[in-house]
């Protein structure tokens, strides 16, 4: 996955705390262990501090799981590392929710705090 997809803009309101709420319910990846596609539901929840996220790039960004075999637990990881390491929000959760395979379905949750 191309992090380097990912955009910024300022934070008009660095001085307020205040929350993003987005979220794509059509997220798809591939299981590394089947090949078969995943289906999931990324939301992503985030206290901006000097930069927000381009909602554009960040669609980009998510295409590039696509055909990418890829764990859920490591989407989850991977979308905070990617996300927290760009815009350094004073706070930040990613919560993904995946469709059910074989009758079972997971939901993850990672959380990211400013030092």
């Amino acid at each position: 996955m191309k992090k380097e997809i990912l955009e910024v803009f300022d934070n008009s309101y660095p001085e307020r705390d205040y929350t993003i709420e987005i979220v794509n319910p059509e997220f798809t990846s591939v299981c590394p262990k089947t090949g078969l596609p995943d289906f999931g539901t990324i939301t992503i929840r985030y206290v901006p501090d000097k930069t927000c996220i381009e909602l554009k790039s960040l669609k980009y960004y998510f295409l590039e799981f696509r055909n990418a075999g890829i764990f859920y637990e490591n989407v989850t990881n991977r979308i905070l590392d990617d996300l927290a390491g760009l815009l350094k929000p004073r706070s930040m959760t990613v919560v993904t929710e995946w469709k059910a395979r074989g009758g079972i379905t997971e939901t993850i949750t990672v959380e990211y705090k400013a030092s």
